[in-house]
């Protein structure tokens, strides 16, 4: 089986979302060099590969030809075999199974539907399944609370949002300031 880096498995795991298993847009923090790099190595894997871009259907262009037209990203069905979706598993996945409404919480492992994101989930117990209960409480959590429960330092509770929740697991946190309580 091939080994997947968590960037390949998250691009993956979104083409095969997406119709026709397109790849793009790529994670919002794999950028110039770096996506080209990861996209390199997916291409010679046979994971992804490229196909022109139908324009009229607004596909999105990875590279351009030179010629006045564009190719893009897709899954291979070794690309996809490779996250463990069958070609009948990744052909059955709707349109639009990932755009979720502005008011739904983000997606998570437990919550995410078969074959979607295969999102890393905390351990029970960790001190980042803590900050993520308190998250999701309705009432939320300020930083003060999360360093009292966690015993970490601000910078890190700042840290642990931005990077782990944010980049890693996808979720989506959101902040506020409320009267009395900051």
């Amino acid at each position: 089986m091939t080994q997947l880096s968590d960037t390949q498995a998250l691009i993956l795991s979104a083409a095969a979302q997406r119709p026709e298993h397109i790849a793009l847009p790529l994670p919002d923090s794999l950028r110039g060099g770096a996506a080209a790099k990861v996209v390199g190595a997916m291409l010679a894997k046979g994971l992804l590969q490229e196909v022109d871009a139908d324009l009229r259907k607004g596909e999105p262009v990875w590279r351009e030809t030179g010629d006045g037209h564009g190719v893009t990203l897709v899954a291979t069905d070794a690309g996809l075999a490779a996250i463990g979706i069958g070609p009948e598993v990744a052909n059955s996945v709707p349109t639009g199974a990932n755009e979720l409404p502005s008011d739904a919480p983000a997606p998570d492992a437990a919550t995410a539907p078969e074959g979607g994101p295969k999102a890393r989930t905390p351990r029970e117990g960790t001190k980042q399944a803590t900050l993520i209960a308190m998250l999701r409480a309705p009432e939320g959590a300020t930083i003060e609370e999360i360093m009292a429960a966690t015993g970490w330092q601000s910078h890190t509770v700042r840290g642990a949002m931005a990077g782990a929740l944010k980049k890693k697991l996808g979720l989506e946190v959101t902040s506020e300031k409320v009267e009395g309580r900051g």
